[in-house]
């Protein structure tokens, strides 16, 4: 079994180190030197050694910088003599680009997964770890060598939820009936009642909710989807819920991207009384506030090597 070397992007140096602090001591903290020049370019150097060791590295596709600098990286590992690589890859950018739907729209899910097939080849392969990606059929878009592996937090979402309601009746919800399966196997797992709300689309960027699917009257809500963007989606279902009666609502995400003033819509919108995500996305980090609780992903990663170590 080859010794693991780990290594990450710049902007998720964060859950390097969580890694790095639960992981078997014969993990290696792998180093670089990263240097910025004025026209914009970058320099990464590799000063671990990685000859014959599997390198681990972390990064999202968050940006396209940030995309590049982990295929760079990767790139690197491999020309310098790694066994095998694991790119860990927390949140995959581009992901709701995973098909389609009008003449010449480029995917750009797809073209995320091409690029890292690209990668050369080694002698015991590549490995992609995702986690809760937001269609399950992005992983079969990697090509070559490259073996996806999809990772599930249910774990982290069914305890987060058990959190929240504290013994309290609740419902397991889902905003739209997108994730209602997903939403129905946690419901089942946790012995709750399932809702999600029914939508007519509009328009290109309006929908209207027509009905909910269960009776939320006077309980705990508790809406799981697994990214939250700007939050629009999320609080027209979590108004549906109110209006139908729920007692109290609270949200459970993934992917805590936020964009613009995202989060401040959730906390300022008087509907959720509680938000917890992930921290598969940096954002999510930048945020000091009470009202959003984050749980790290860093023993669901770890776990995973550990399952599979000599495998």
């Amino acid at each position: 079994m080859a010794r693991k070397i780990l290594f990450s992007t710049q902007r998720y140096q964060y859950l390097k180190e969580r890694i790095r602090n639960i992981a078997p001591a014969d993990w290696e903290d792998g180093q670089m030197t990263i240097r910025d020049f004025p026209d914009g370019e970058h320099y990464h150097r590799i000063t671990s050694n990685v000859s014959g060791k599997e390198a681990v590295l972390i990064g999202g596709t968050i940006d396209d910088k940030e995309t590049l600098e982990l295929f760079d990286i990767a790139n690197g590992c491999i020309q310098n003599g790694a066994l095998c690589i694991s790119l860990v890859i927390p949140y995959f950018g581009y992901s709701t680009m995973e098909r389609a739907v009008k003449y010449g729209e480029i995917v750009k899910a797809k073209n995320r997964a091409i690029l890292f097939s690209a990668l050369p080849t080694t002698s015991m392969g590549a490995k992609v770890v995702l986690i809760d990606l937001h269609v399950d059929g992005i992983s079969y878009y990697f090509e070559s060598n490259i073996r996806p592996v999809h990772l599930y937090g249910k774990t982290i979402v069914r305890n987060a939820a058990l959190e929240i309601a504290q013994g309290r009746e609740f419902v397991m919800a889902s905003t739209d009936a997108g994730r209602a399966k997903w939403v129905e196997s946690l419901a089942n797992d946790l012995h709750v009642s399932a809702a999600f709300v029914f939508k007519k689309r509009l328009s290109g960027e309006e929908t209207d909710i027509t009905g909910i699917s269960a009776n939320v009257q006077d309980k705990l809500v508790i809406i799981y989807d697994d990214m939250i963007r700007t939050g629009g989606s999320l609080l027209q279902a979590a108004g549906a819920y109110r209006d139908a009666g729920a007692a109290s609502i609270a949200v459970i995400t993934t992917h805590g991207i936020f964009a613009g003033d995202g989060f401040e819509k959730i906390r300022n919108s008087g509907l959720v009384e509680k938000l917890v995500c992930t921290d598969t996305h940096p954002n999510a980090l930048q945020i000091a506030d009470p009202f959003l609780e984050v749980k790290s992903v860093a023993p669901l990663i770890l776990g995973y090597f550990q399952d599979t170590a000599g495998a």
